[in-house]
């Protein structure tokens, strides 16, 4: 790992001091160094890090709890947006365009914490499913419309990369949105 390095400037009587900032180790060298560690130090670290940052948090979770049982992640997930979809403010187009960026958003960090191909499908078709339940007034406003379709080609890109059955069972699904 690199050192920090750091720039002195002297101002006056002052003395300022700048750090260029700590470049992060890779992937490769983290691993090998937490294969060092005693498993105490390893937990103090999981630790540290769920303190760190909520996101953080929200991952040692999922990877502790939830990852063991997919279908039920699925399912806890969809009622997360459905409870999300139920809040829209319907008010104004400008509130469904926001929230639906919100539960987009939502979707994504579920789909990053799985790392699974089919919980980001069920989750995106289940998304374009209620798009398709909002009001006809919303449902042709451009942006909504283009949301819609950027999750629909999102998902294609996404099916190409599965099992051919595992395809068939989702483009049955695509097919009725």
């Amino acid at each position: 790992m690199e050192k920090i390095s750091i720039l002195q400037c002297f101002c006056g009587n002052t003395q300022i001091v700048y750090f260029s900032g700590m470049k992060a180790a890779t992937l490769n060298e983290i691993k090998q160094e937490l294969t060092n560690l005693p498993s105490t130090r390893v937990l103090e670290l999981c630790l540290r890090l769920g303190r760190f940052k909520k996101e953080n948090k929200e991952l040692l979770t999922y990877l502790l709890f939830e990852a063991h049982n997919i279908p039920e992640f699925i399912e806890n997930s969809i009622i997360e947006i459905e409870t999300q979809f139920d809040s829209i403010n319907t008010s104004s187009v400008y509130f469904v365009k926001k929230s639906l960026r919100k539960i987009l958003r939502l979707i994504n960090k579920y789909s990053r914490y799985s790392g699974l191909a089919n919980v980001e499908i069920e989750l995106l078709v289940y998304f374009c499913t209620k798009i398709n339940e909002l009001k006809s007034s919303f449902k042709t406003n451009p942006v909504i419309f283009n949301i819609y379709q950027f999750q629909l080609k999102k998902i294609n890109k996404v099916l190409i990369t599965m099992h051919e059955d595992l395809q068939y069972d989702y483009q049955k699904q695509l097919d009725e949105l």
